[in-house]
């Protein structure tokens, strides 16, 4: 027989209770109160577990072992005739009477076992609103997915995950300068000027850097494969050196977006130069970026950030709130964000010389070529950054500013619509320009070794590093607060009610230690201190 709660009976006196036998079982403990009533006639047991429990709320008895008394109804009280189970079964009239103090532990029980699941219901939810988040390595570089409120549709995750992987691997079979066995590559080393047949995905990305090679009057040229290479910013082999103008000139016969044609339908490649060779890596990535968002849109995926390679688009929001996009500051040495801009259904692309150069004698030369020199670009220029719908007209476009210069780009960005943010430096300062959207942060003189927005920035990126653990602080701390003042509620009724809330289980918890003394295992009370208060109670 298990008990959880004290539970009190009253019975008639006049019974007569020598009569039943004892049986005591050692999973039940049976207490009696002897209370001094109005009416002594009436008896009060308590039956439950083993343990301590609290005197009833009208109980007489305060004056005796801490505020009330108790007789175990267990060996060695035997002359009491009593056992718990012929009580039970003895057919006399039981009525149940329920313990106040029992019953003020269980509501506190019941209190906070209520809060602390609340709360880790409420950070379970707070912690799944964080996003699901994909990475991996792609086109040279590293991309990174995340996706919030995702469907929720068994193995959306996993089949997202490789459906990704799948798409851009696709991309770089495509559009990769890297391996041969790429349409490029392929492409690239045919010496044939009839139409060379490709995917409809790789023609419509060279027909956009056509008409980008339009607007910009050359600067952006996806035939400059070959300068690159030279500069050793290519596929080929890495050379620190600086090519002679003879060089350049030679290889600037073999350059130029008018030798080269895209068709759509059927979809196909053609150039009018043998040697002729395409490098799309000013725009791939942009354009895998776009093929990522169109592939998570057609899986039901709203709220979206897709970055690769530092390019980046949004769609939705990020848990109602606008995605914060980072610029970093054209520093080689540091991570420093010199923005941290909120867009929504935009994609931003970022070109500068900050990332991929190399120096001879100590010149300075960035990755971006310019077509119509042959040469690494010297205008000062740090960093171009482009807001626009399409990833890879951004990525393009950031390029081609990049190229240009700044009265340029200025021109060419407010011609095309184009929110814009140009970094240069001059001398041990970088000065900032800007249009459209990314204007605020125009016109602001930034020492090279202090960034415009860090501090927000890092603010920003403390909000969202959060852990799990951080979350439930405050619920931690709430629930002390509360259980504080639950205890201290209870210390002043228990100092003004005079009522105590605990005492003594009676001697039934009682073992003998090592050192031969018998202590009780509940509060390591010596026996004769229990054996004591059952003498004073049998004295009443």
């Amino acid at each position: 027989m298990q008990l959880r709660a004290s539970v009190a009976y009253e019975i008639d006196a006049t019974e007569s209770l020598s009569r039943l036998r004892v049986s005591h079982r050692p999973s039940l403990s049976v207490s009696m109160h002897l209370c001094g009533q109005p009416r002594p006639s009436v008896v009060r047991f308590h039956v439950g577990n083993r343990g301590p429990f609290g005197c009833l709320p009208d109980c007489q008895c305060k004056r005796l072992h801490s505020g009330w008394s108790l007789i175990s109804l267990a060996e060695p009280l035997t002359q009491h005739g009593l056992i718990a189970e012929r009580i039970l079964r003895s057919g006399l009239q039981l009525q149940p009477n329920a313990n106040l103090s029992m019953r003020i532990h269980s509501s506190v029980v019941a209190f906070f076992g209520s809060w602390f699941l609340a709360a880790c219901c409420w950070a379970a939810t707070a912690h799944a609103a964080d996003p699901l988040t994909f990475r991996g390595a792609t086109m040279g570089t590293t991309y990174m997915v995340k996706v919030h409120s995702p469907p929720e549709q068994p193995e959306w995750a996993s089949e997202t995950e490789t459906a990704i992987d799948r798409e851009l691997r696709l991309v770089n079979d495509q559009m990769s300068t890297y391996l041969k066995s790429s349409e490029l590559s392929q492409f690239n080393a045919s010496e044939s000027t009839d139409w060379f047949d490709v995917s409809a995905d790789t023609a419509r990305v060279v027909a956009a850097a056509l008409q980008l090679s339009e607007k910009t009057d050359g600067a952006f040229d996806v035939t400059v494969g070959p300068l690159v290479d030279r500069w050793s910013f290519g596929a080929g082999e890495r050379k620190n050196d600086v090519p002679s103008e003879s060089e350049l000139d030679e290889l600037k016969k073999s350059v130029g977006y008018q030798h080269l044609e895209a068709r759509l339908d059927p979809p196909a490649l053609k150039k009018d130069i043998a040697n002729l060779r395409v490098d799309l890596s000013s725009i791939a990535k942009g354009h895998g970026v776009d093929r990522i968002v169109d592939l998570l849109a057609g899986r039901d995926a709203e709220n979206v950030f897709v970055e690769i390679g530092g390019e980046v688009r949004v769609t939705g929001d990020k848990s109602g709130k606008s995605w914060k996009v980072g610029i970093q500051r054209p520093d080689a040495g540091g991570q420093e964000l010199m923005v941290a801009h909120k867009i929504r259904d935009a994609a931003m692309a970022t070109s500068g010389d900050y990332r991929n150069f190399f120096e001879v004698d100590q010149q300075r030369y960035s990755h971006t070529i310019d077509p119509r020199t042959g040469r690494p670009v010297t205008n000062g220029l740090a960093s171009v950054s482009v807001i626009t719908d399409s990833c890879m007209l951004a990525d393009g476009w950031a390029t081609a500013l990049n190229v240009v210069g700044r009265e340029e780009a200025m021109r060419l960005a407010s011609e095309n619509d184009l929110s814009v943010l140009i970094v240069q430096r001059l001398s041990d300062r970088l000065v900032s320009s800007g249009t459209g959207e990314l204007a605020e942060y125009a016109d602001v003189d930034v020492p090279s070794d202090v960034s415009v927005a860090d501090d927000a920035a890092k603010k920003s990126e403390k909000a969202e590093a959060k852990t799990f653990a951080q979350r439930m602080a405050p619920v931690l701390l709430m629930t002390g607060i509360t259980f504080g003042a639950v205890l201290l509620a209870m210390a002043v009724g228990v100092i003004f009610g005079r009522q105590a809330i605990s005492g003594s289980c009676g001697g039934l918890n009682a073992k003998v230690d090592e050192d031969g003394v018998s202590r009780c295992t509940m509060c390591s009370t010596p026996s004769e201190a229990c054996q004591e208060l059952r003498d004073k109670m049998a004295e009443q």
